[in-house]
């Protein structure tokens, strides 16, 4: 029912209510000897009067109503039917004061901007970024839209869109420096269209000589052979994350214009995190190694152990069981003295499965064969 509808009902029921009250101007007619225009006149404003107040009260009741309705909403609640249970999460977006709740299946935050029709201009700033996934229930998504903003530092005056609501990184963005001491006011135009800006940051200059930045100190990069992949095939481990400290430095001027900085103070804040990738190191066994891998075998070398054993034993000795080094190191493994390997059998000079059943106690100090290879890798020793 629209809102003339509604008014006319009022009326409507208004006089059945109260039937003799729009005929109280007769009923005062008869009964009194006062002038007929008078009267008449008294009618008219009675009437017009009656009619205000149920226009008004009907206005009113109209007005309740919608408030309740929309207090009532404190979000709004999207269903996609082609979600699954398990495959789908409620996320809360926050924009400009407004907030919606949705229930998809969208892996990242710009997929779930982009189904809800929330658009990021340039400027805009949304957190957690876009490319971020979307991993669990209660998610939160918040888009700063970026405005006009004044900023005025003595003289200058400069005009950016920014969506920064910290004076010192709205500053920055304008291109000013702030120094120790200095401090920045915050004023909320009434008048948009006079001032130009929706706030403006008014630098007050302390005569500070010392500034305080944060600055990011980069990650390395790592890179860690993966005995279990193919040779060729790359995995993150881990990504890495810039660490932060805090720098101080004395700021020389000339005619008001700074001109050097002198490193005074650093203080690390948060250490960065190193990247690190697997690179695939898994060697196959090629024909020309059956007979030593029959060899290893023999020895008690498991299947999952194989290749990182003929690797190493190769790299080693090329498996041959009379290899001497002038060193004094004999045999597939190489061992120093070569006596060593007695504790492993009487014919160790000449038993190659002898050998490796002494090299397979001996790399347990790496944790197994796969420790032994990720060792010689690293240090092409063992």
């Amino acid at each position: 029912m629209t809102v003339f509808g509604l008014i006319k009902e009022v009326k409507k029921g208004f006089s059945v209510a109260f039937p003799r009250i729009s005929n109280f101007t007769q009923i005062m007619c008869e009964k009194t000897c006062y002038n007929k225009n008078t009267m008449m006149s008294l009618h008219y404003r009675i009437q017009k009067r009656i009619q205000n107040f149920i226009c008004a009260a009907a206005v009113l009741l109209m007005g309740m109503f919608l408030s309740f309705s929309f207090f009532e909403q404190d979000n709004i609640v999207y269903a996609e039917d082609a979600a699954g249970e398990g495959d789908a999460h409620f996320v809360t977006i926050y924009d400009s004061g407004t907030e919606v709740t949705v229930k998809t299946s969208a892996r990242t935050v710009a997929e779930v901007l982009e189904r809800v029709e929330i658009s990021v201009d340039d400027g805009d700033i949304v957190e957690p970024a876009a490319d971020s996934e979307v991993l669990n229930d209660n998610y939160r998504i918040n888009v700063y839209r970026a405005r006009p903003v004044l900023v005025i530092d003595g003289v200058k005056q400069r005009y950016l869109m920014s969506a920064s609501y910290d004076p010192e990184q709205i500053a920055e963005e304008a291109g000013f420096t702030v120094y120790d001491g200095d401090e920045i006011k915050v004023k909320d135009n009434q008048n948009f269209l006079e001032a130009g800006a929706l706030s403006t940051f008014e630098i007050e200059r302390k005569g500070g000589r010392t500034i305080t930045v944060e600055e990011a100190i980069p990650y390395n990069i790592e890179t860690k052979p993966d005995l279990s992949m193919a040779k060729g095939e790359t995995k993150l481990e881990r990504a890495g994350e810039d660490g932060k400290k805090v720098t101080t430095y004395v700021v020389e001027f000339e005619d008001n214009i700074e001109v050097k900085r002198t490193l005074v103070g650093e203080e690390v804040v948060r250490e960065p995190i190193s990247e690190i990738n697997l690179v695939g190191a898994k060697p196959s066994i090629s024909p020309g190694q059956e007979v030593c891998a029959g060899w290893a075998r023999e020895a008690g070398v498991s299947e999952a152990d194989l290749e990182a054993a003929i690797t190493l034993i190769y790299h080693e000795s090329g498996c041959r069981v009379d290899a001497a080094n002038a060193s004094g190191a004999y045999g597939i493994p190489q061992a120093l003295p070569g006596s060593k390997m007695a504790s492993a059998g009487a014919d160790w000079e000449t038993n190659p499965v002898t050998q490796i059943r002494w090299m397979a106690s001996y790399v347990n100090r790496y944790g197994g064969w796969q420790g032994a290879m990720a060792w010689w890798w690293e240090h092409h020793w063992y």
